[in-house]
This record gives structure tokens, sequence and C-alpha cells, in this order.
């Protein structure tokens, strides 16, 4: 077993990157080379703007690289509760703005002729008990109703036929969701970034940000750049350079395991329809085949903000205790791959986007949700930077920090505990 990410050990390496020190005046500086910050870069230099992507590790390397490959549309909420925290017009907003992100990869994809086996397939959000069942009706009503006609609600029965588990009753079939390749997108999008005019600087973490004049001057290891704007793309990984983003993410570990490639008779006998799944529970599973042929396998597994061999190692046996009892028929199949990675989540786990008190740009907080929305959102903060139609669904939403919250986030087993007694009642 390979304590790495599959996307990573898969996909070929981005070699446009820029070589020498980093140095320069550019119109913006994007921190974080995810699929936020790659795309933003595109669509910048798309329209003429001089742009430098500051990358702490390698692009993708983050939370892009390290994810279960799902680009599902659809909210993490269910949508009654969205209109009434959000409001009915902000909620539909948000949602659509799911739709047209799995569009917006589907498009830049092809525009930009990246091989990373972009396919629709369509999500099951699946019941794990029967009063979850009754929940995710009367979520489906509203849905269908108002904003999602491409969905359907699944019987135990219907469910029976695309996975081969007796652990669900039922479930909601969202039509338009996705997936595809995560490593091999990055690598691709990254050089369709550098290919249209980017400056990509990788292994140049922020280290300080200050204002000189009218520019912000960024600090690195490599050296330092000027700016005119800067975009905060870094999510779960933002550091202190970034205190102001820092107090509002909570970093939470996703973690996944990947099996050895399945065989057909082993594939019909799991998940005969290719689909992207996600359980109803509050500490639940989701899970995909990979291009291929594995069963990707992941879930929170343990609220941890750390993410290394040790606690992957740990998270890994979790989930494969998970697996063997959704799936007995794969209880011996071997793990070829065990990774972890952080997720960027919010207070309300809704995402944050636009120019905070200070003049920064920012777009993270996908909460779980960023491997399909971070590109289409990194884009629309581009437009806005130049001026263009604001599109952003969560513009104006207030973001307080976490109360008691610096950076590592000490509560976290506290929450865990709350989510599996929660898990255990309802």
């Amino acid at each position: 077993m390979r304590f790495a990410s599959y996307w990573h050990d898969t996909a070929p390496a981005f070699t446009g990157g820029a070589a020498g020190p980093a140095e320069g005046t550019y119109d913006v500086a994007v921190v974080g080379g995810g699929f936020t910050g790659l795309s933003a870069a595109r669509t910048l230099t798309m329209a003429g703007a001089k742009v430098a992507l500051l990358e702490a590790g390698i692009v993708g390397s983050g939370a892009s690289g390290r994810n279960g490959g799902h680009l599902n549309n659809g909210l993490a909420h269910s949508y009654p509760a969205a209109k009434a925290h959000l409001g009915p017009e902000r909620a539909a907003a948000l949602y659509r703005a799911f739709d047209a992100s799995v569009d917006f990869i589907e498009r830049t994809v092809a525009e930009e002729n990246i091989a990373c086996d972009f396919k629709r397939v369509g999500k099951l959000k699946l019941a794990s008990k029967p009063a979850h069942m009754e929940a995710i009706a009367r979520n489906f009503e509203a849905v269908h109703r108002e904003v999602d006609p491409d969905t359907a609600l699944l019987t135990r029965a219907d469910v029976a036929s695309e996975v081969r588990s007796d652990a669900f009753h039922g479930a909601m079939l969202f039509k338009k969701s996705a997936v595809m390749h995560m490593g091999r997108y990055a690598a691709g999008l990254a050089e369709a970034a550098a290919r249209r005019g980017a400056t990509v600087f990788e292994n140049a973490p922020v280290t300080s940000l200050r204002r000189d004049g009218g520019k912000r001057v960024l600090e690195t290891p490599r050296g330092s750049i000027r700016a005119g704007e800067v975009l905060v793309a870094t999510g779960a990984y933002t550091t202190g350079a970034f205190g102001w983003f820092r107090r509002r993410i909570v970093p939470v570990g996703s973690f996944i395991v990947a099996t050895r490639p399945l065989t057909d008779a082993e594939i019909a006998g799991v998940m005969p329809r290719e689909r992207t799944c996600v359980t109803s529970m509050n500490i639940g599973n989701y899970f995909r085949l990979s291009p291929d042929r594995r069963l990707i396998f992941g879930g929170r597994a343990r609220f941890s903000a750390v993410s290394n061999q040790q606690s992957d190692a740990k998270s890994g046996a979790i989930l494969q205790a998970s697996l063997a009892n959704l799936f007995p028929q794969l209880a011996h199949v071997d793990i070829d791959y065990c990774w972890g990675g952080l997720v960027d989540m919010t207070k309300d786990r809704y995402p944050r986007a636009g120019r905070n008190e200070d003049g920064l740009w920012y777009a993270m907080g996908y909460s779980g949700h960023g491997a399909q929305m971070s590109s289409y959102m990194g884009s629309m903060v581009a437009d806005a930077i130049l001026g263009k139609d604001d599109r952003n669904p969560v513009k104006g939403l207030s973001w307080p920090a976490v109360p008691g919250h610096l950076g590592q986030p000490w509560f976290l087993p506290l929450v865990g505990l709350y989510y599996k007694i929660l898990d255990r009642f309802q």
C-alpha cells in the first residue's frame, strides 16, 4: 500500500513552472496553485492581465489533488435549510452555481484539451437510515420543484440495482454530477494557465505580505514580487501570513483509500452503474470508481487537522472497516493507496468569495465541495478583479471569525464527538 494520493501518483508532472527567483511587478498575484488559483490565473491572463501565481508546494498538491474525485452538483445542506439560512434568492443562486461549476469544468477541459477522463455519471445521495430517507424525500420535493428538475427519487429497490449493498434505504439522484481524474486536471489546468501567459512559481510559500505605496509586496523563499491586486486561494492550507482568513477557515482532515483495480465481475457486484455516491451520515462515506476501475472510498474517518503518514494510516484502517461493512464482498480486496488531505470548512459550511476590508480578494471555504466549485469560483473572482459583471452567489455574505480559533482547531475532537452522537440517535 502506498501512502500517496492516487491522483498525484498517476498524473503527469507540470512542466511550465518558472525557473529562477520570484521577482517582478504584476497586475495580480494569485496565492495558491490549486483549482481556484489556477482557474483564476487562466481567466486573468486570457483577459490580458500580467499574473504571477505563488504556490507553496507544487500545483495541485493541496486539496485539489487530495480529494475523492467527485464533481457533484447540489448543495451539502438540504435546500430548505439553505433557503432558511441564506434566503430563497441566494439559496437558488448558490444551487445553480454548483450546476454552473460542473459545466465550467466540462467547458474548460474541452477548450484546453485536458485529458482527465471527465464524464457525467450522476450522484447518489444514499439514505443510511429510514429516517434519513424521509429527509431526502423532502429535500427532493423542494429541489425538483424549484431549482433542478434533473433529479430523481430512488426507492430501496431502485438503489439495489445501482449499489450492491444492503445498507441503504433509498437515494436522491442528481443527474448533472460528474467525475474526472483530479491530478491530470490540475496538471492540465496549470499548463493552460502558463501557456496563456501566467508566471507560475512553485515551492514559493508566501511568508509575509505588506503594502508599498499602491502595491503589495509578497515575500517568498524564492524572492519577492509586487502586485496591484492579490487573490488568496489557499483554503485549508492558509498560513499565518494571512491571519484574517486563517481565523475563518477550519482545516479538517478527509481521508481516502483506493483498492487495486477491480475485475468486471467485482464491479458488477458492487457498482454496476458508474456513479458518485455519498452516504447520509454526518460522519459518512463517499465513493466512486477510478478511470482504471479502482474503488476510491473516503470519509472523515477521524476529526483531525493533521494529514501525514501516521494519521492517514489510522484513518485508512477505519475506512477499510467501513468499506467492508458496506461491501462485504470487497472485505479482502487489497488497498493500493491511502492518503489524506485538509478540507477548508467554514462555520456554516457555505463557501465564501469576494474582497475583504483590507482589499484582498479571496475564494475558499468550500467545505468539502471544492473539487467542483473551485474552478468556477476562481474564474468568477478573476472576472470581478477585471471589473466585469459580478456573478458571485455569496457576495456580501457575512463571514465572522470562528470564536476561539486562531489557526489550530483545538475543538475538532469535540465536534467529532457531537456528530457521532447525532449519527447514533438520528
